[in-house]
């Protein structure tokens, strides 16, 4: 039976907070900037996971409240940043926040707005956003091409992890974000950004993603195997580089 959308990074929690990419800092000025948010404005940062964005906003100086329906995740994120005045997190979804109306004036979701029910989630951000707030969907989206490492690593995924395709083909195109965002869309911009990981990182990486097989699952001696001799052929003193475009989307929803 498939798992849940809610369910599925349960049991990766540790390997997410360690190995998943941040986000380049160029995002966060863009924001500051074209994207219209004000300093200390209150953001909410919807399917939060274990806190990799909702710490980039703490650090700039928003309250955050973290929305994670996972409570594996959201233990992570609340043991990670409870140290933080401005943060708190609710267990919540896209679709039902549980925020207040107008309490926002940012909405995020960062690596997770493929998971949302795109109208429930429209109506839903659009509820709990002040009246001038914007959304800001983004992406680290790994690049399948560009090196000999990456090439292989993307056929290495489509050989080994039976549920690769049908988790990347979630993955909506700029045009469908568009779509969604509809008249209320102002921006649509990609940054670099990258990881440099060892092979005890690039492991971690790899389990972090819901649809590589764990541990005792049948599948995960091949696919671990193959990591490994993919590494030892394409690494560069001890690494290889895992290059990202992370896409970013600002608009108003109504």
């Amino acid at each position: 039976m498939t798992r849940p959308s809610t369910e599925r990074f349960t049991e990766r929690v540790a390997d997410y907070v360690r190995y998943r990419p941040d986000y380049p800092p160029e995002l966060l000025a863009f924001l500051h900037g074209p994207g219209g948010l004000a300093p200390g404005a209150p953001v909410a940062d919807v399917g939060a996971g274990t806190g990799i964005s909702t710490r980039m906003f703490l650090e700039a100086g928003h309250p955050v409240v973290a929305v994670e329906p996972n409570t594996a995740m959201r233990a992570a994120a609340d043991a990670w940043l409870g140290g933080f005045a401005g943060y708190r997190s609710v267990a919540g979804s896209a679709e039902a926040t549980g925020l207040a109306d107008a309490s926002v004036a940012l909405v995020t979701a960062a690596q997770a707005f493929h998971w949302f029910e795109p109208e429930r989630t429209r109506r839903e951000f659009a509820r709990v956003l002040a009246p001038g707030g914007r959304v800001a969907l983004f992406w680290n989206s790994r690049q399948l091409d560009s090196t000999p490492f990456l090439r292989g690593y993307e056929a290495l995924l489509r050989q080994h992890c039976p549920d690769y395709a049908s988790v990347a083909e979630r993955y909506p195109s700029d045009a469908q974000v568009a779509l969604w965002f509809g008249a209320g869309l102002r921006h649509q911009v990609v940054f670099a950004h990258a990881q440099r990981l060892d092979y005890e990182a690039l492991r971690g990486r790899h389990l972090s993603s819901s649809f590589v097989p764990k541990e005792g699952q049948p599948g995960y001696t091949p696919t671990m195997e193959a990591l490994r001799e993919l590494f030892e052929r394409e690494q560069r003193d001890g690494h290889v580089l895992f290059t990202y475009d992370t896409r970013l989307h600002v608009g108003e929803v109504s």
